[in-house]
């Protein structure tokens, strides 16, 4: 994302993937000579209004802009043989993983399906955790593991059209959820960090990941995800400062567990939570 900022505070944006282009901004005379000059220097074509991008679906109403995956998660599911499955209203059973007896699957297959999945959460944060789950059996996928990604299928066979919406409201602050799933692995006992930011009232990123240790105590596993989620918002703020747009209320951050806040608030009680002092 390229950055042009004008004299009287206004703003051009130019945001470049290989070959597709999207320029926005609220300074329509620098848009309009950014336009020419790429007609000069290249052979581009103005597709009008932001509509399609990389996959993803733009529609805009008076109240806001809705962006979902629609077509792409369609076409997933007709190439997967999926279209006609029968749906599912969560994405994931609880279920115990059996390492010892399961069959080795398809790793080819696999990966390429995992791999599109991943890419589908770029606007469904709700297969962000299951997702997150199914990839850390890449090098070595099990047909459990395959009818795990199945059921994914099967409940985006249900939701084809979720996605999300970005509405207008007075809201002009940073908030960060975090959430843990603590030794939820059980094959190593990791943890599993959860995040989400609003920005203006708006979610904008997630995400769902292993935690790098094994933490002993729900105190520090949420610990971790809340100093997770604060880098998060520290740089969503410097992005929001780049683009002149100002920040001045203090970022909030939100988490359920006691102990996580009280350690938040002195870091210096005692001698067992020496260990996650640099988080």
């Amino acid at each position: 994302m390229f950055v042009k900022h004008s004299l009287d505070r206004k703003i051009a944006l130019f945001i470049v993937y290989v070959d597709d282009i999207v320029i926005t901004g609220d300074d329509d005379a620098q848009v309009n000579q950014l336009k020419q000059l790429l007609a000069k220097e290249f052979e581009a074509k103005v597709l009008g209004q932001l509509k399609y991008f990389l996959g993803m679906e733009i529609a805009r109403t008076k109240n806001g802009i809705s962006i979902s995956q629609r077509k792409y998660t369609l076409d997933l599911l007709q190439e997967t043989g999926m279209l006609g499955c029968k749906a599912v209203n969560t994405p994931i059973e609880q279920v115990k993983r059996s390492e010892d007896e399961d069959v080795p699957s398809n790793k080819d297959r696999y990966q390429s399906l995992v791999r599109k999945l991943i890419y589908l959460t770029h606007t469904r944060s709700d297969i962000g955790f299951v997702v997150s789950m199914a990839s850390r059996y890449m090098s070595n996928p099990t047909e459990n593991d395959m009818r795990n990604v199945n059921r994914i299928l099967q409940y985006l066979k249900g939701t084809p059209g979720r996605g999300l919406y970005f509405q207008k409201n007075s809201n002009r602050g940073i908030e960060v959820y975090t959430d843990y799933d603590w030794a939820g692995c059980l094959s190593d006992r990791k943890s599993t960090t959860g995040y989400c930011t609003f920005v203006w009232g708006n979610m904008v990123t997630w995400r769902s990941k292993k935690q790098s240790v094994v933490a002993r105590s729900s105190a520090e596993a949420e610990f971790r995800a809340m100093s997770q989620g604060i880098c998060e918002g520290i740089w969503l703020k410097r992005m929001l400062d780049e683009i002149k747009i100002p920040t001045n209320h203090p970022m909030k951050i939100l988490c359920d567990n006691k102990a996580a806040i009280s350690i938040a608030k002195n870091p210096v009680q005692h001698d067992i939570t020496k260990h996650v002092e640099i988080d």
